[in-house]
This record gives C-alpha cells, sequence and structure tokens, in this order.
C-alpha cells in the first residue's frame, strides 16, 4: 500500500489505542499526523515513501535490540518450524522451561516460579490476585485490599486501574473499579529547598510507615514502580525508598509487588531496577523488553513461600486464573533470544556508555529556562517543559517526527528511552531532535 492508502484504510478500519480519533483527522483544528509503518531496521522505522524516523522511545518502551533483529528474527523462525503454541494447562514445552529457569537464576532463585500472561496489566492483575488469595489460602482473608503510589500507572484493565493513580485513565471508569489506598510517591522532583533525593524517599517512606502502622491488618500488598514512574511523567525516585519499603513490608506482613514492566530488562542500568536497592519483592512482573519488542509475553515471578500457600489437594485452593496463550512457544523463544543477547554482548556494560551520551547530548536543553527537572536513571532520560500550553506535547511530537525521531512526551515531560542497538550518531540526532522540536513547539 502507498502511505496515503494505508493511511485512509487504517483512519477508517482501526481504533487506535490511547487515542483521541478525531485529533487524526484533516478536519481537526490541530490534526496530528498518522504515520505509516512498512518496515523496521535497527533503531529506524520506515513509511512506504522511504522516510525513516529514529525511534527514540522503543514503540512504547517494547524494543531492546532493533527493529528486526537477526538473532531474534532466527530464533523466532526455528521454533515456528518446531511448535507455535500449545496449551499450558497438563502440557508444557522447552522454551517455557528453559526461560522459566534462566528468568529465576537472575533473582539468585530468590523467585523460582514463573506465571505467564501476554501483557503488563494481566501480569499485574496476577499478582494483586495472587497476593489477594495467599493471605485467604493462610488464613488472613482480611488482608484484601491494597496499597500503591500517587501517580502510578499499573495498566488500564479494570484489575490493574484499580492500582493505577493516573485520572485520565481511570476516573472514566471509577464505579467499576474497586480503589486501591494511595500513599505519596518518593518523586524526587519534590524535594523542597535544602533536600536531595534521598530525603524525599525517606520522607515518602514514613508516610508509608504511619500508613501502614494504622491499616497492615488488611492490606495484602504494596505495588510499585521501582526507581521511575512512567506514565507519571517519568518520576525518578532514590532506591532508599525501595530499601524502605522492603523493610515496612517484612515488618508489617504485606508483600511487595515490584512492577518492572516498563523498568526492568535493563531499562535503569541493572537487568532488574529492583537490584539498586539490594532488595528482592514478592512478585515482580515484567513484560515489553521481555520478548524483545517481538511478542506478547508477560509474567509475574514469585517465591516459594507463595507457591507453597496454593499447593494443596483441594483443587479450589491452587490459583486458577489463565490466559488462553499463556507461555506462547513463539514468545518465549524471542524471549529466549533477547536473554542471550544480554548474556554475549554485555550489554549492560554497553549502555553505561551510552547512557553518558544520552545525557551529553541532552545536556544543552538543561540550562533552557523552559526546561525543569532534567534526570536520567540508565538508558532513560527526561526533563519537564514549563509551558501552560495545552497543545504543547502534539506540537513537540509533530516537530519531533518532522526532525525524523519519533518522540512523544508525556504532558510536558519528554522523555528518550531508544533502543540499546542506537549508536553515537543516532543518539546525536536524537538530542537535535529534542532541541529543535522543543522550539518549535515553545514558539507560538
Amino acid at each position: 500500500m502507498t502511505n496515503d492508502e494505508l493511511l485512509r484504510r487504517s483512519l477508517a478500519a482501526v481504533w487506535h489505542p490511547c487515542t483521541q480519533m478525531k485529533q487524526h483527522e484533516a478536519a481537526s483544528p490541530s490534526p496530528l499526523p498518522m504515520v505509516p509503518v512498512v518496515r523496521g531496521e535497527g533503531a529506524w522505522l520506515y513509511d512506504a515513501d522511504g522516510r525513516r524516523y529514529l525511534d527514540g522511545i522503543s514503540s512504547w518502551w517494547v524494543n531492546l535490540f532493533g527493529h528486526c533483529n537477526p538473532r531474534i528474527n532466527a530464533a523466532i523462525a526455528d521454533q515456528l518450524g518446531r511448535l507455535e503454541h500449545v496449551i499450558l494447562a497438563g502440557f508444557t514445552h522447552e522454551p517455557v522451561v528453559r526461560l522459566s529457569e534462566r528468568l529465576a537464576a537472575l533473582t539468585g532463585n530468590a523467585l523460582g516460579h514463573c506465571f505467564y500472561a501476554s501483557d503488563g496489566a494481566s501480569a499485574t492483575e496476577i499478582a494483586l490476585k495472587m497476593s489477594f488469595h495467599y493471605w485467604r489460602n493462610t488464613g488472613r482473608p482480611q488482608k484484601s485490599e491494597f496499597a500503591a503510589l500517587a501517580g502510578g500507572y499499573h495498566g488500564e484493565t479494570v484489575g490493574a486501574l484499580a492500582v493505577t493513580d493516573v485520572a485520565l485513565f481511570r476516573d472514566a471508569y471509577a464505579p467499576l473499579i474497586r480503589a486501591a489506598h494511595v500513599v505519596p510517591s518518593p518523586d524526587a522532583r519534590q524535594a523542597e529547598a535544602g533536600e536531595t533525593a534521598t530525603d524525599v524517599a525517606r520522607r515518602a517512606a514514613a508516610a508509608l510507615e504511619t500508613f501502614l502502622a494504622e491499616n497492615h491488618e488488611r492490606i495484602a500488598a504494596l505495588i510499585v514502580e521501582p526507581l521511575v514512574q512512567g506514565a507519571a511523567g517519568m518520576a525518578m525516585h532514590d532506591p532508599e525508598y525501595l530499601r524502605l519499603a522492603r523493610a515496612l513490608c517484612d515488618r508489617y506482613a504485606v508483600h511487595l509487588i515490584c512492577d518492572e514492566i516498563a523498568v526492568g530488562c535493563g531499562r535503569t542500568g541493572t537487568f532488574f531496577a529492583h537490584a539498586q536497592a539490594g532488595i528482592r519483592p514478592d512478585f515482580l512482573c515484567l513484560s515489553k523488553g521481555i520478548s524483545g519488542g517481538y511478542l506478547p509475553l508477560s509474567v509475574v515471578l514469585t517465591t516459594d513461600a507463595v507457591y507453597a500457600a496454593f499447593y494443596d489437594d483441594a483443587t479450589a485452593r491452587g490459583f486458577l486464573h489463565s490466559h488462553s496463550y499463556t507461555g506462547n512457544a513463539l514468545a518465549c523463544r524471542a524471549a529466549l533470544a533477547t536473554l542471550d543477547i544480554f548474556a554475549s554482548d554485555d550489554v549492560l556494560a554497553a549502555n553505561r556508555d551510552k547512557a553518558q551520551k544520552i545525557a551529553a547530548a541532552l545536556a544543552p536543553l538543561a540550562a533552557l529556562p523552559e526546561v525543569r527537572h532534567p534526570r536520567q536513571r540508565g538508558m532513560i532520560a527526561a526533563f519537564d517543559v514549563a509551558t501552560d500550553d495545552p497543545a504543547f506535547p502534539h506540537r513537540f511530537y509533530r516537530a519531533a517526527l518532522d526532525a525524523g525521531a519519533l518522540l512523544r512526551p508525556i504532558g510536558n515531560t519528554v522523555y528518550l528511552m531508544p533502543p540499546y542497538v542506537v549508536d553515537d550518531e543516532e543518539i546525536a540526532l536524537l538530542g537535535r531532535a529534542a532541541a529543535a522540536a522543543l522550539a518549535a513547539a515553545l514558539t507560538r
């Protein structure tokens, strides 16, 4: 198809996610571009006319090693000739076994049991249900409520929205939701005069301690996005919060759920973000990058103690949750290929060098009067823009595309989260595109 035909047919037949469709129509007061993509290679996406866009956000944070990565392609092609999928209830297969063993090993086998689904929101719901059911199976059914951080995002299904504190996604469905308790975020941007990020983390942990002291008897779990709260505008916090939260959850017999759907798989500089605090959660949720951005896959890892609470002769005491495509063989093989690349290429060390170059590329913007809170954690860099223009995100997005880069702000927060294959020249291009888009978006 040509660009024009692909756009026309897409707008007529496809209801796109997280999108006000009217904004893509020509009659809209400020129409947004709909980009037709026909192929990808490395960090680049190409339309039918051959124009290319540097994928500065890893296609919604999922792509780790570039589009059409030869090694992941080869693994999927090999698996396709063997087994595409089989029911995981009463059956098993080599890719899901090998993936489970390797993920458990990455936690030092502290989280030795893997339960699979297809997307991040499903992983959130699995962790919530497991925690709830654990307390029921262990004779404490009153522990049936959850705590979540202010500004936290954990998915958009009804169960996941219960622990999501982003009004744009949550409020329309409030009558359907059994809302969680919201505790203060350790977002370092909240630092008062003279405070450090560590001070903010300790202040938030003190508020959590007060909350748990009063409510722990009915709280099943606390769910957090370790180190970076994505939808809150890449809100970053000091690892001290995770250390203190872990200790408080232990003291008050509350599970700790680490949602690493977006921040796991090396995004923050370590394979697991929580590792920077030297802790282990009771439940670890992974998705997005776990399959290299190729196929829908999510997994919840948990402990022997949680697993043992469901191990019984009675079927009703088991964890009766399922997805038709649970543990899909193709997706698991893509994930294994992704882990192979981490192991063979020393990716985390290479990323440390790339993170420094991303910081250097964005450094000139930090001096601009409109730029606030420049920050970075590993391969995630962000800054806020002081503007009261509600159209700023759209203006920036359009201008970045004009500059040859896919950069999609979250409100007034501009961020970079490129694939790990991005090279020096491409990093420099992202910096130039961000600067050009910012200048264009601030010019009314």
